[in-house]
């Protein structure tokens, strides 16, 4: 199998010495990309293109080389080619014939030529000669110059030329590694991973950090999304999956903060902690999902805000898309079935939000908060490999959710006092007690192992995840109540 491969238009139009890194860097990506699949690959830069052969490749080691191929950035094009020598104009009309044939049996076509080296002969004549052959040998066929059912392609160099079978489009973009590393932070929802993928497309090795507040089913719904980005668009690449630990960070900013400020001061210790692990890493610069206005934290007085206290730059790709574009994006690159089934989790951002916070205001609600809590968080948060991510999830119990609860099972209303005092849970038949999720599993020792307790948030979900999370401890008579 012989491709050759387009390099994208922005390259060609680098320096010659940048352009020069940038297709050698693509080359070894290439071989990167490809070097799980069993076949011998070679790689040739010929500065304006790259040829790739794999001669040893079966069908399903071709398909899958193309499909790596189409994934990787800093490629514009692929295109499948047999090559040929000819002498004459009359060689290359009996080579088109034999290839197209049937191609264009019952259809449309039109002959596009490329050329380069000395002919006694134009692109235009070429392509007029050729479409003629063909017309001459293929009864039920018709030149159509500007909406064609089949274009056939040939390059033309000195005296060999490339038949081209199909072609098949890239998705752009720089080769990875030429533009250094950013840390995304990633959440598992639409944005955050349409962002690490317009990054990744950029040329940005692409590390990913994630901040757990939601135990271990939502760690691995985030690890999933990671896996699955790095496999499709950066596998030339190792980079890192870092957790840190946020619940406390949370319980502390619910405990302290006024409601109005928790989803400011939220972000900005999530930005301070991805400092520091942009600063382990070495990563130039943050990404983040937000875009300009789409909630309350999104503002610009607030991003700001939130902005002022990072000592990297914060890359933004989606700032100005609308949630429909970015809902788009995600199903076209393959992430939007991860984000529709990551939980959305209740209580975590605050009651009557403001979208103009101020720096005085912000100060004072963060002078109580204990930095030492955000410092421990960083401390103990884990990096692994993302060849290693999905054989560091721990093992997900399923939870049984009741919709009618028996007599003397204990409900525990896990909302944030905020939400639960906005929506009082009323049961007739049944004892209630009030334990804010993030406050659960320190309770969790004061609770009686012989009674069955229901878990219960709004929407079931966050009462879900906590509940899987205490299964997988050990802690067996921990259902959900959802109605």
């Amino acid at each position: 199998m012989k491709l050759i491969v387009k390099l994208f238009p922005e390259i060609i139009i680098k320096s010659r010495s940048l352009r020069k890194n940038m297709t050698m860097r693509l080359c070894n990506n290439i071989r990167n990309s490809c070097r799980d699949i069993d076949v011998q690959i070679r790689v040739r830069n010929q500065w304006d293109k790259l040829e790739v052969n794999a001669d040893d490749a079966t069908e399903q080691q071709q398909s899958q080389i193309i499909g790596r191929l189409s994934n990787t950035p800093g490629i514009d094009k692929i295109e499948e080619v047999s090559r040929h020598s000819f002498e004459t104009l009359d060689d290359l009309g009996e080579l088109v014939v034999q290839y197209s044939a049937d191609l264009i049996q019952g259809r449309t076509f039109v002959v596009r030529t490329k050329r380069s080296g000395n002919h006694p002969f134009k692109s235009f004549q070429a392509e007029q000669f050729l479409g003629g052959c063909l017309l001459r040998a293929v009864d039920d066929t018709s030149v159509d110059l500007h909406n064609p059912d089949i274009t056939v392609r040939l390059s033309i160099k000195d005296q060999n030329v490339d038949l081209i079978k199909q072609q098949h489009q890239g998705i752009g973009g720089f080769p990875l590694g030429t533009q250094g590393h950013v840390l995304s932070l990633l959440s598992g929802g639409f944005d955050s991973g349409v962002a690490s993928y317009m990054t990744m497309k950029r040329g940005y090795c692409t590390h990913f950090c994630f901040f757990n507040l939601g135990g271990a089913t939502h760690e691995v719904g985030v690890k999933q999304v990671a896996d699955f980005l790095w496999r499709k668009y950066s596998y030339s690449h190792r980079v890192k999956f870092i957790t840190v630990p946020f619940e406390d960070v949370v319980e502390e900013i619910l405990t302290k903060v006024h409601h109005s400020q928790m989803g400011v001061v939220l972000k900005r210790m999530m930005m301070r902690a991805a400092d520091l692990v942009a600063n382990r890493i070495n990563a130039g610069a943050l990404v983040t999902g937000e875009s300009l206005a789409q909630v309350s934290s999104q503002t610009l007085p607030n991003l700001t805000l939130i902005d002022a206290i990072t000592e990297h730059l914060v890359i933004r790709p989606l700032i100005v898309m609308d949630k429909l574009d970015i809902i788009k994006t995600a199903a076209a690159i393959g992430t939007e079935d991860f984000a529709k089934h990551m939980p959305e989790y209740c209580g975590v951002i605050s009651d009557r939000p403001t979208s103009h916070a101020k720096k005085e205001r912000i100060d004072t609600e963060e002078s109580e908060f204990d930095m030492d809590v955000l410092t421990k968080a960083v401390d103990d948060s884990e990096a692994v490999s993302i060849d290693e991510v999905m054989n560091s999830v721990k093992t997900i119990h399923e939870v049984e959710v009741v919709k009618i609860p028996a007599v003397d099972d204990i409900v525990i209303d896990i909302r944030h006092p905020n939400e639960e005092e906005n929506n009082p849970l009323h049961l007739t038949n049944n004892t209630i007690i009030k334990i804010p999720f993030f406050a659960l599993q320190r309770k969790m020792s004061e609770l009686d192992n012989a009674k069955r307790y229901l878990l219960y948030c709004d929407k079931g979900v966050m009462s879900q995840v906590q509940a899987s999370q205490l299964a997988d401890e050990g802690h067996d008579n921990i259902l959900v109540y959802h109605s």
